[in-house]
């Protein structure tokens, strides 16, 4: 454990590039993919096409369905995390940013910190110290962005991060599949939603477009959502709330830096001082990480069990 050593295992660290660079890359795939597709319908075919085949890998390898408990409490943890969380963030980039996107997504782990103290998980000193210099830098990051969205792009953009961060905290404490299959559960869930949303709200489904457009969506699905998604919910399992959200320091970083190598935006001294501040926090987090204690769950019986 990293706790007996004070050395996270590799697994992890590569888990945490996963999800820092490849998320941090998919707010402009989504920006490109916004261009030709309907923003209910390219998430909803996103997430089915990744789960299932994510869920048919598993059982290829030998892994036992879920029970119905399971679940249900993965369709539930999809729907914060998934139609909530990174559906709200796919509907505000409609109007605004990617950079502003993923830097109002930043609040994460501040959310995720207080509802894991919450359940008696309060991040040490420190890692305080790190979501709030962190924090600064997110705010010195945008002081030269555009805030010029609209009030609905705003409040989805305050509700996203929340949701996610409620779902990662408690999705520690319920009865999901393990490893992988709970990735695969909440992402076939959720993208069922999704779709059920695009069909009532009469969303084109035409799937051929533009290359740009379809090799976003492909890349969301394949990088975005099998392998970061995965790689966020193992360490949703295995290291500290301020940890796993950690990506939302990372993520504004990533998005401001192809913004400017492929967007055409103005890179600034002010930016610069930003995204030194925003890794000076997630190293501060990094290296005074505990992992989450572990919590009894529930079984269908009603007793409990060690996750």
């Amino acid at each position: 454990m990293p706790a007996a050593s004070g050395r996270l295992p590799l697994l992890v660290w590569l888990s945490l590039a996963a999800v820092y660079f490849v998320w941090g890359s998919t707010y402009l795939a989504i920006h490109f993919a916004l261009a030709e597709y309907p923003p209910l319908f390219f998430p909803g075919l996103r997430f089915v096409i990744a789960g299932s085949v994510l869920m048919a890998f598993l059982r290829l390898r030998g892994h036992a369905l879920p029970t119905r408990r399971q679940v249900g409490f993965s369709i539930v943890i999809g729907f914060l995390l998934l139609n909530v969380g990174n559906g709200a963030v796919v509907y505000a980039q409609q109007s605004v940013g990617s950079a502003l996107a993923a830097t109002a997504v930043a609040t994460m782990p501040l959310w995720a910190s207080l509802f894991g103290g919450i359940w008696g998980a309060w991040p040490k000193a420190l890692q305080w110290l790190g979501l709030l210099v962190g924090f600064s830098g997110i705010v010195l990051l945008n002081l030269d962005g555009d805030f010029a969205a609209n009030p609905l792009s705003a409040s989805l953009l305050i509700i996203a991060p929340v949701s996610w961060a409620f779902g990662s905290v408690w999705s520690r404490r319920i009865d999901l599949p393990k490893g992988a299959m709970s990735t695969a559960c909440q992402m076939l869930s959720a993208g069922v939603v999704f779709l059920g949303a695009s069909h009532a709200a009469g969303e084109s489904w035409q799937l051929v477009t533009t290359p740009k457009a379809m090799l976003s969506v492909v890349y969301l699905t394949l990088a975005g959502s099998v392998l970061a998604f995965s790689a966020y919910i193992y360490l949703v399992q295995t290291v500290s709330p301020s940890l796993a959200t950690s990506y939302a320091y990372v993520n504004p970083v990533i998005a401001l830096l192809l913004g400017v190598t492929f967007g055409g935006e103005v890179f600034t001294a002010t930016e610069l001082a930003a995204i030194v501040l925003v890794l000076a926090g997630v190293l501060l987090i990094v290296l005074y990480n505990r992992p989450a204690p572990a919590q009894p769950v529930p079984t269908a019986s009603g007793a409990a069990k060690s996750p």
